[in-house]
């Protein structure tokens, strides 16, 4: 017998994860029909999917807050998750979807950024985070969407577009800036120290589920990989047809 087993996932955070990223390649998929297939535009925009979209992109994102409390190694995986976002960035230049400042990209800043503040966030009682980063949260999505700060600076218009304010010309595929969703990822984290510390019921622990967990246990392979995937399958349809 091994002197130290790995400790046992919780299944129901892979499971969440895996379905997740379904929703997201599925989502993709349907744009990619009406991007290069010349699809219904209601396919992957529409009442149903302009909403659940959100959910399961923020789904993620909150499940990587999760998952960082299970990690000492923060900095070290923000590093790498920045750096194949980079990778992306320059592979998207080339299918006519850039993508500036995505799922990965705000992952890996999040991851970093909370690797280098998480004793500041620890100070904050646990009863008073989850209502601040919610706050934060909403006012956030507002003022992001309703006061408008574009600008000819160069660095000025990337650093507000990593931020929350879009500008003119910078492609919107994929799009998470740090205004909200850098607290979406900071609620993971509240929530995380609740799971880590075993303060939920067992079956929380316990539950088993089919199928999902080992997609979730992929998520990172399977979104660097399912665009380019995805696209090389619309192309070569697009060529038949």
């Amino acid at each position: 017998m091994r002197k130290t087993e790995r400790k046992k996932r919780i299944e129901i955070i892979d499971a969440l994860r895996g379905f997740a990223v379904v929703l997201m390649v599925v989502h993709h998929l349907l744009y990619n029909i009406w991007h290069f297939l010349d699809g219904p535009r209601w396919l992957y925009s529409n009442p149903v999917f302009d909403v659940m979209h959100y959910i399961f992109a923020g789904l993620l994102i909150f499940l990587s807050g999760v998952s960082s409390r299970f990690s000492r190694g923060n900095i070290r995986r923000g590093f790498i998750a920045i750096a194949l976002s980079v990778g992306i960035t320059i592979v998207t230049q080339y299918i006519d979807m850039p993508i500036w400042f995505g799922v990965l990209h705000l992952l890996g800043s999040s991851m970093l950024f909370f690797g280098l503040t998480n004793k500041f966030w620890d100070i904050i009682p646990r009863k008073a985070a989850p209502v601040i980063f919610i706050a934060i949260i909403v006012a956030g999505s507002l003022v992001t969407t309703h006061i408008d700060l574009n600008t000819e600076n160069p660095i000025a218009r990337v650093c507000l577009s990593v931020l929350g304010w879009l500008q003119p010309g910078f492609g919107a595929y994929d799009y998470f800036p740090l205004l909200p969703w850098l607290f979406v990822f900071l609620l993971g984290t509240w929530a995380g120290l609740y799971i880590v510390e075993r303060k939920l019921p067992d079956r929380f622990y316990d539950a088993g589920f089919p199928v999902f967990p080992a997609i979730g246990r992929k998520a990172l392979l399977i979104y660097i990989l399912h665009q380019p995937v995805l696209y090389g399958l619309i192309m070569g349809i697009r060529l038949l047809t």
